[in-house]
């Protein structure tokens, strides 16, 4: 049976020469990209994979953006670019956080990076010192608890299961928050589980966060743009303009452009929070190059026909996976209203058989039902939620209904 649990908590820096930093021993491969490896594998092997692993959207920008870098190309400077972003790359993030509503920023208070998860690392290096807690809710982004881990920081896990659609409410907030943690980080709409908070949830929390000024807020929003159902994006600064001093807002190209492989990543902050993210770049990443800026500043400022197109497309895919949840018995699964995801609650198979295989965890039955069905998906685990496992539903439209097919079968033969 293929072993998802090595996979999870393998360290390959563990058996090193000791004059490593501990940090590195610290530090894990992504379980995502793990599995979504090992789907590839048994793929080229000429094992039948649906993959539902990788949260990639897979489309590609429009031809205006490949326009651009082209044309970038073709009178490239060969030079250093600036560590802060080009002043035409920061005002056309400008012009796209003004549509989002928020107001008031200027180029000193952004900062770029290569992908959100940079500069999410930039960010934890700004604000955290070793020893600081940061609090955020489970089911997380997996890189949220790599990222502490590696600076030394304490991760504080506000655990949100099913029962309350796996969002965070006041009330665990208000106890975290009392620990005076250095930073809570939000994410909306949510990576692995899809929800999204209504504009009520967001100032329900946005309540308790002004009751606590001592804590830096990061709003990781990279899916602010695959919001369906008409329920809108909104944050926490729409509903408290007074928490701007201290909130940090993070977006990316990735999803809502097609565009993960072009790594751009943005901040629109403090600017004392942009000027530290600014100069750790000009010591890690000393500036993004030329072609992609131009690329980048094109995907913002042209035709977002394709990003609504997809919007729509991924709204009509989560219907097709609801209703192939919805008709399995004991599968619990809160109906996600943006990105690509859901997560259903499969613990109802735990204990049960499936051939050979006995079901025991949220990694037993991935390992089982990839092996069995070729369909990969990530265990729940992984996202800080054992009873789950993550589908991401970007997969080609052809492939959505036979993978969930799959999945429904590999249930009803459970005995």
């Amino acid at each position: 049976m293929l072993n998802f649990a090595g996979l999870l908590t393998a360290n390959p820096f563990e058996d090193t020469m000791p004059q490593l930093a501990q940090r590195v021993g610290r530090a894990k491969p992504s379980a995502i990209m793990l599995i979504a490896e090992k789907a590839k594998q048994l793929k080229a092997a000429g094992r039948d994979v649906i993959s539902f692993s990788i949260g990639v959207p897979n489309f590609l920008p429009g031809e205006h953006v490949y326009a651009a870098a082209r044309e970038s190309l073709s009178h490239d400077s060969g030079q250093y670019g600036s560590n802060r972003g080009a002043e035409g790359l920061l005002d056309a993030f400008l012009r796209h956080i003004e549509a989002l509503g928020l107001t008031g920023y200027g180029r000193m208070n952004l900062s770029i990076g290569i992908g959100a998860k940079q500069v999410l690392y930039n960010l934890a290096e700004a604000m955290l010192d070793e020893g600081d807690e940061i609090c955020f809710a489970a089911p997380f982004w997996t890189t949220y608890r790599d990222i502490a881990d590696i600076v030394g920081a304490k991760a504080n896990i506000l655990h949100c299961g099913p029962d309350q659609n796996y969002k965070l409410v006041p009330a665990q907030l208000e106890a975290a928050l009392k620990r005076k943690p250095k930073v809570f980080l939000f994410n909306n709409p949510s990576n692995p589980t899809g929800m999204v908070y209504t504009r009520e949830e967001i100032a329900a929390l946005a309540d308790v966060l002004v009751k606590y000024p001592d804590t830096w807020i990061i709003t990781d929003d990279i899916y602010n743009s695959m919001v369906f159902d008409g329920i809108g994006y909104h944050n926490f600064v729409h509903v408290r303009p007074e928490l701007k001093d201290r909130l940090v807002f993070v977006d990316s190209l990735s999803k809502t452009y097609g565009m993960p492989g072009w790594r751009v990543g943005f901040i629109a902050g403090p600017e004392s929070v942009a000027k530290a993210v600014t100069t750790l770049n000009s010591n890690h990443i000393t500036s993004i190059p030329e072609v992609i800026t131009a690329a980048a500043v094109a995907a913002l400022t042209g035709p977002q026909d394709v990003p609504q197109a997809k919007c729509a497309e991924f709204a009509a895919k989560r219907d097709t996976v609801m209703a192939a949840l919805n008709a399995i018995p004991g599968v619990v699964c809160p109906r996600p209203q943006g990105a690509f995801y859901a997560f259903p609650d499969i613990s109802c198979a735990f204990g049960k058989r499936h051939g050979e295989h006995t079901i025991t965890d949220d990694v037993s039955f991935c390992a089982a039902l990839l092996e069995a069905k070729g369909v990969a998906c990530v265990p729940g685990s992984a996202f800080g939620e054992p009873r789950a496992m993550r589908i991401s539903y970007t997969c080609p439209t052809a492939q959505l209904q036979p993978g969930l097919d799959r999945i429904s079968q590999f249930f009803a033969e459970l005995t």
